[in-house]
């Protein structure tokens, strides 16, 4: 018998959808996160790639990369000046998305280790 993905074990997108929009839900609400988006008035399209890629990292359909080719996550950051604050400040809205959709406790934990190191990896300034 095959393992389920991680998006399998969630029920699929509705998941991904739910912990995305808490995720922006919070980012909204923090003007001075909220300030380093590019487009902070509309985070619709943000919210959207961030769905897509999570849900095709997890196992889902693979529609990011259809529509935006690899994630190539470092590259599309760079633009953005990305140090410790940011990071923290990006886990923690992360961290309260997580609690909020309170998923099982072995999705939690592979969602917080993920978030962790993908954040890490993000920071790009000093």
């Amino acid at each position: 018998m095959a393992e389920l993905t991680l998006y399998e074990a969630v029920g699929g997108m509705p998941f991904f959808e739910a912990l995305v929009g808490a995720f922006y839900d919070g980012v909204a609400a923090d003007p001075e996160f909220l300030a380093i988006y590019p487009t902070p008035n509309d985070l619709g399209p943000a919210r959207r790639r961030l769905t897509l890629f999570l849900a095709q990292y997890w196992g889902g359909p693979t529609t990011y990369s259809e529509e935006r080719g690899h994630p190539r996550l470092r590259l599309r950051h760079m633009p953005f000046a990305i140090g410790d604050a940011e990071r923290d400040r990006w886990l923690f809205h992360m961290r309260t998305a997580i609690d909020t959709v309170d998923p099982p406790q072995p999705v939690r934990l592979a969602l917080l280790d993920y978030f962790t190191m993908a954040a890490d990896a993000m920071r790009n300034t000093a």
